[in-house]
């Protein structure tokens, strides 16, 4: 098969960038109306943290309810048609968003949920195109291209969120996320169409799905190894969840750009991770994965210790920002820890699994992931709401410390046993 022209790969690139800033941006929308209400006495600290992980656990539903479909739909359909759709979905959800402005704040909700189906639909093209317009030989580069520009959308995307609803209406800031999201549809539109299978049937790829996941949740190795890596998302969806509460009530801080200043920090650690886990571990070296998760408890206890302990909490303004350098420290190293515990998982996952089956493997791990993105919404939640079982609920400092409880829990059983051949 003759593989399109480049100018697929670098419309792929802008589109990919484009829609995965707007998916971040449009969250720090939703929430940052929450910190403005907070500040102005119209909700509560409980009622903060209960729409916030509320709204945050939204994007993650369909990922665990319509992996399967999406996969099915990828293989059916030219991937091209699919990244159209993707960002064409978002675009709809943005724009139910935008009702809010007139109907009532309660309309984000069903919006948001939109944008997380488009995004279920779109995250399988965006990797399954790139063998069908790109030589074998750049594939590694451009996968990397790939997560490197999702990365800095991430990043990019919450922070300018934060400023934009800092700074403009919330109606000046859902017309900016249109453009985003149209901009995105525009570069994917523009890209030459890519093949179809029409003979891939939905319940043969069903099928394989879940005999596969039940192969690799069923080795005693990659189960674990599963185990793992969703460990590492429950974690830092848990942590980003309950920043907006901890940044308000703990460090004091007054608006959206610099609560989001505190996952800055935590992924720059996670990159710091990244990097040097690649430098001291071989693939397939996992002996040091609970030792890097101790480290991983230990980082949480310090930043719970911030709301004990008066002078973690000592801060000077430079700038026109409040800067805490204790727990701006505190976070690095948990972002560190954090990255060192899952790049040497990911690699044995990719590197001892079937390579023939290896995008049932990473939709199985994918689907993980986000169960557990889910179940740390519902962790936030419950401490919200635990006061209604005990004297006072689990504050948004002391929640560090149940989660760095849970993260030791879950490190019981991950002892992994050596690779053997599958």
């Amino acid at each position: 098969m003759n593989k399109p022209s480049g100018r697929n790969y670098l419309l792929l690139l802008a589109g990919q960038f484009l829609g995965a800033f707007g998916d971040n941006a449009i969250l720090a929308v939703i929430l940052g109306q929450l910190t403005l209400l907070k500040n102005s006495g119209a909700i509560t600290e409980e009622t903060l943290r209960s729409r916030g992980a509320l709204y945050t656990s939204l994007l993650f539903v369909p990922y665990v309810v319509l992996a399967p479909l999406a996969g099915y739909l990828n293989d059916r359909f030219s991937k091209t048609t699919w990244l159209v759709g993707g960002n064409g979905v978002k675009v709809l959800g943005t724009a139910m968003c935008a009702l809010s402005v007139w109907l009532g704040y309660v309309w984000q909700a069903p919006g948001y949920l939109v944008v997380g189906i488009g995004a279920c639909f779109y995250g399988p093209a965006k990797y399954g195109i790139l063998p069908e317009i790109l030589p074998a030989e750049r594939l590694v580069k451009a996968n990397g291209t790939v997560e490197l520009l999702t990365l800095l959308a991430i990043i990019t995307g919450a922070i300018g969120g934060s400023l934009m609803i800092d700074r403009l209406s919330v109606q000046a800031c859902y017309g900016i996320l249109l453009a985003v999201f149209g901009g995105g549809l525009l570069c994917n539109l523009a890209m030459d169409r890519t093949p179809c299978t029409p003979s891939a049937r939905l319940d043969a790829s069903l099928k394989e799905f879940v005999g596969h996941a039940r192969d690799l949740l069923g080795h005693p190795r990659m189960a674990r190894v599963l185990l793992g890596t969703g460990l590492f998302w429950v974690c830092g969806a848990a942590m980003k969840i309950n920043f907006q509460a901890w940044g308000i009530d703990v460090l004091g801080l007054k608006d959206n750009t610099q609560i989001s200043l505190l996952g800055l920090w935590l992924s720059v650690g996670v990159m710091a991770g990244s990097l040097l886990a690649g430098q001291w571990h071989a693939v397939g070296d996992l002996a040091r994965t609970r030792f890097y998760g101790v480290l991983l408890v230990a980082t949480l206890v310090g930043v719970g210790l911030v709301d004990v302990v008066p002078g973690l909490r000592a801060s000077h303004v430079a700038g026109g920002m409040t800067w805490f350098p204790w727990v701006m420290a505190l976070l690095v190293a948990a972002g560190v820890a954090a990255g060192l515990f899952l790049i040497p998982l990911n690699a044995a996952l990719q590197a001892e699994t079937d390579p023939t089956r290896m995008g049932k493997t990473i939709a199985v791990q994918n689907l993980c992931d986000n169960v557990g993105m889910l179940m740390a919404g519902g962790v936030v939640a419950v401490c919200v709401h635990s006061g209604e079982w005990f004297s006072t609920p689990v504050s948004a400092g002391q929640f560090f410390f149940v989660l760095a409880g849970l993260v030791g829990l879950a490190l019981l059983g991950l002892r992994i046993p050596a690779r053997r051949d599958r």
